[in-house]
């Protein structure tokens, strides 16, 4: 047998080898995955996730520093670990796991504006680049982005745009194939002059996860436990820039 011949029925045999090693799906696991895309079918932008909590969330008390935090998996994991979501602080969590700018624009009145803070934190980008909904691009999350601007503007909330966070190939993962650190960059860089445009504040979480000294623009490992959500040693670092942006978009006129 040939060479080549020889070494394409060895891979043959090796692929053969793993699929039959592969678990088969089980019909608990094809109908968890059948529910959760007809979730997604029903309810595109997570209205239900949160709609039930905003109706029962009082008006703000007098003198009150309400603010909302707005985003995907990086927002609604704050506070689920051993870090907290800013104990006795007036602030709301509304981030959703795998959600997309378009989605956080359609839910933006609901989960924003009825609960009438006067700041919001906007964050999200990195499903759009990934591509978790569909095709996402630089162009379309400025478009998203301005158009929850303009909405803020219109009710009185002050604005804050947080950057993208890093990511890694810490785990046996191909992060940076599917978010590409090139493009994460390029694309704080817009964030941060569309703050600077509109009047916004720039959150850059960016700058306190990222591993400089590597050299790989990649997000530390001891940050994250999977490659891409910061987890709560990131949770504390990324708090008092949180806080700091907050203060600054109250103080801004």
């Amino acid at each position: 047998m040939k060479p080549l011949l020889a070494r394409l029925v060895g891979m043959l045999l090796v692929g053969t080898f793993l699929y039959a090693q592969a678990p088969a799906p089980t019909v608990a696991s094809l109908t968890a995955e059948l529910t959760a895309a007809r979730k997604k079918l029903v309810d595109w932008a997570g209205l239900v996730v949160y709609g039930s909590d905003d109706t029962e969330v009082p008006a703000p008390r007098a003198g009150e520093n309400r603010v909302v935090f707005l985003g995907d998996s990086v927002t609604a994991n704050w506070g689920k670990g051993k870090t907290p979501f800013f104990p006795g602080k007036p602030y709301l969590n509304r981030g959703i796991a795998e959600q997309t700018t378009p989605q956080m624009l359609v839910r933006f009145r609901q989960d924003v504006v009825s609960l009438q803070p006067k700041v919001v934190i906007i964050q999200g980008g990195l499903n759009d680049i990934g591509m978790v909904m569909g095709p996402g691009s630089e162009g379309t999350i400025s478009d998203h982005l301005h158009s929850m601007i303009d909405i803020a503007k219109a009710h009185g909330i002050k604005v804050v745009i947080a950057s993208l966070t890093p990511i890694c190939d810490c785990y046996n993962s191909s992060q940076t194939r599917i978010r590409p650190v090139g493009k994460i960059a390029a694309i704080n860089g817009t964030l941060r002059d569309i703050a600077s445009e509109t009047g916004s504040v720039y959150l850059n979480y960016y700058s306190v996860l990222v591993d400089t000294a590597a050299g790989t623009r990649q997000l530390k490992k001891e940050l994250t436990n999977n490659g891409i959500d910061p987890n709560d040693a990131a949770y504390v670092l990324m708090a008092p820039l949180a806080e700091k942006a907050i203060a600054d978009a109250l103080a801004s006129k």
